[in-house]
């Protein structure tokens, strides 16, 4: 925590004639004045106030604040605004259901209010590129989002800062001509590398994937039998020339890289070689072990957490973290997840919650480069969120978002 700014913050947002906006705690210079918080630093939970202007992180004090505007959080939790570097959330709204298509702007619109619900400020909207299935939402042309986004974006319409993650199927063979609205797009911060050939990596257990690709897409037990016999020769003819494409990309325009379900530590040397500094889901301790030693941050789900355990049958997630080999956590296909497995962590597998905190906040903003959010602290932006942790009948607690500030404005 950092040391009582002065003047206190007791005195803060001094009468100069301004007036409220008409939401409390927003003025025309964008000031905002929260006390009573058990704020959440990186390493330290300490009760005091909060001061920002202008969108940034002014003051932070010890003291209650005495002013008349100040926002009283009644002893709840202040955290970092949580950062998500890959959720399929927004692909669900596109596509709610098998061979069914949303309207981009309500699916977008919907996907940004759950988001913010969930405390996530900043969000890396991860779309997949690649899809032999004609029926797939990942073989369909994506500049109709785009645009819709970037629209969304000028209009100042959206409550948290969407980003881009594009998810490359490497096997696919229209992977390389889907990215093409991406090229040099300003909101692509990350490039993953992903390879669902049944039979390895995430679908290493055939089984797991029948009952994957039957449920969620919709597939009969026909088609599934025909997509089996047919990935062996995809990925044999695309996934290698579409790897050297995609991590030449991500490198000549200075593009974070991930690999994805990684199994074993060869799976994580050669990502490691390629210049990748994320592993996305590992599969196995060992390569989890692999990409710790070899300097890559290891992203695990929130889902897994909440669960207990993978979907498919992987590595759970809370196993890595009691071994220390977990640095990330992301919603994936569930947003409420994210903040609901930082408290799971800390109260089934005793991590400290500064440090399940740190997972979805300073970690994520460290591996994609963002050296203005993910902590509170002076100079920073002033994305933030008021946590309320209710107590379960069964002696277990539950996190509830009661508002959330994004730049120091309130958007939930």
């Amino acid at each position: 925590m950092s040391p009582p700014q002065k003047p206190s913050l007791r005195s803060a947002l001094p009468s100069r004639g301004e007036k409220p906006l008409g939401r409390p705690g927003e003025f025309l210079m964008n000031r905002l004045l929260l006390t009573n918080a058990h704020i959440v630093t990186t390493d330290d939970i300490v009760l005091g106030s909060l001061y920002a202007e202008d969108g940034l992180i002014r003051g932070l004090d010890t003291e209650p604040a005495t002013s008349p505007q100040a926002i009283d959080l009644g002893g709840d939790l202040l955290i970092p605004g949580l950062i998500e570097l890959h959720t399929d959330n927004l692909e669900r709204h596109l596509m709610p259901r098998p061979g069914v298509h949303w309207a981009v702007l309500p699916a977008l619109l919907a996907h940004d209010g759950e988001i913010a619900a969930a405390g996530i400020t900043t969000v890396l909207d991860a779309i997949g590129v690649g899809e032999a299935d004609t029926d797939s939402l990942r073989g369909k042309d994506w500049n109709p989002l785009l645009s819709c986004l970037s629209d969304c974006r000028a209009r100042s319409v959206l409550r948290a800062d969407h980003l881009l993650h594009v998810r490359c199927e490497l096997p696919a063979p229209n992977t390389i001509s889907l990215f093409t609205p991406f090229h040099r797009h300003p909101l692509l911060k990350l490039i993953s590398l992903m390879d669902h050939t049944p039979g390895q990596r995430q679908w290493e257990n055939i089984e797991h994937a029948r009952i994957y690709y039957t449920g969620k897409k919709g597939w009969s037990e026909a088609k599934f039998q025909t997509k089996v016999a047919e990935a062996s020769e995809l990925q044999t003819r695309f996934s290698k020339p579409h790897r050297a494409y995609f991590v030449d990309y991500a490198r000549t325009h200075g593009i974070t890289l991930a690999s994805h379900d990684d199994t074993t530590p060869d799976h994580v040397a050669q990502a490691a070689d390629e210049g990748a500094s994320i592993s996305e889901f590992p599969t196995t301790v060992a390569a989890a072990q692999t990409a710790r030693e070899m300097g890559l941050s290891t992203v695990m789900g929130g889902p897994n957490v909440v669960r207990g355990g993978s979907h498919s049958g992987n590595v759970a997630a809370a196993e890595l973290a009691r071994l220390g080999l977990l640095d990330i956590l992301s919603s994936d296909y569930v947003p409420g997840s994210l903040l609901s497995a930082v408290f799971t962590l800390q109260q089934r597998d005793g991590i400290d919650l500064p440090q399940a905190v740190r997972m979805v906040t300073h970690h994520p903003a460290t591996a994609l480069g963002f050296d203005d959010r993910g902590q509170i602290a002076l100079g920073l932006r002033a994305d933030l969120v008021q946590v309320h942790p209710v107590t379960l009948p069964d002696g277990s607690v539950h996190p509830v978002v009661r508002a959330v500030w994004r730049e120091g404005r309130r958007v939930l």
